[in-house]
């Protein structure tokens, strides 16, 4: 039987890339996108096209009711094995000070409460064992200073979620891991000001150069195969060094 798996976050940059590695893998995928219709079709016709069985579902993750129905939907394709939780914001890079509220209350609502509902949601449907990936960020650690540092508190979180989870999980054969990119060639920095960011912030990347999506979709699909079977509460770093 072909794993099942969601992808929040799923019509762009890393989701898009991790969908389109597992159906090649033989995956059955549950698309989550929140507003880029074109985008998620194009990214579905791909993955039918490597003979994947996947649906689009339009969704907000900060909305229970919407997660709930994402899950329903991802189980006419089979019992759910693996969620990858990737749909993320950031807001406008700049100094502390000059954060707004509703930036703060964005940035918590989709990176942190947004993980909580999926990964609750996948934890009462991984009923045969199972696998989540939660997409963190090297700025977890390194604390984003000048930029946004509410963001990589959130990040941490996600990091502190991974492992209270993996505890929590790991009786019931559900492995719980995340990974930590770097700084990756997406369209996320367009959202925080800074689109070329992937190109201006190379000169303090000890590899020289940004990650692309596919370097982050593969360590993604590592964690949810049986090759990482005994790996679980663990952040893999994939941040060209830094």
């Amino acid at each position: 039987m072909a794993p099942v798996t969601v992808i929040t976050g799923g019509g762009r940059g890393i989701g898009a890339a991790t969908a389109r590695r597992l159906a090649h893998a033989g995956h059955h995928i549950a698309l989550c996108y929140r507003r880029d219709h074109n985008a998620a079709d194009a990214v579905l016709a791909d993955l039918r096209a490597a003979g994947a069985q996947a649906i689009a579902v339009r969704a907000d993750t900060t909305d229970p009711e919407q997660v709930r129905a994402l899950f329903d939907a991802a189980a006419e394709l089979g019992p759910l094995t693996g969620l990858v939780n990737n749909a993320g914001v950031t807001s406008l890079i700049g100094p502390f000070t000059e954060l707004r509220v509703e930036d703060l209350r964005r940035v918590v609502d989709v990176n942190l409460v947004g993980y909580v509902l999926c990964a609750q949601q996948a934890a009462r449907r991984l009923t045969d064992g199972g696998a989540i990936v939660n997409v963190s960020s090297a700025a977890a650690t390194l604390g984003s200073p000048g930029e946004y540092v509410h963001y990589a508190a959130v990040k941490a979180a996600t990091d502190t979620l991974t492992v209270g989870l993996a505890k929590e999980l790991a009786p019931r054969g559900i492995r719980v891991n995340a990974v930590a990119p770097g700084i990756v060639r997406t369209d996320i920095h367009a959202d925080s000001g800074v689109p070329d960011r992937a190109d201006s912030a190379v000169g303090r990347i000890p590899l020289g150069r940004a990650g692309e999506p596919d370097e982050i979709a593969a360590a993604i699909a590592w964690l949810l195969g049986p090759d990482a079977s005994y790996a679980t509460g663990t952040v893999l770093r994939v941040s060209g060094g830094l």
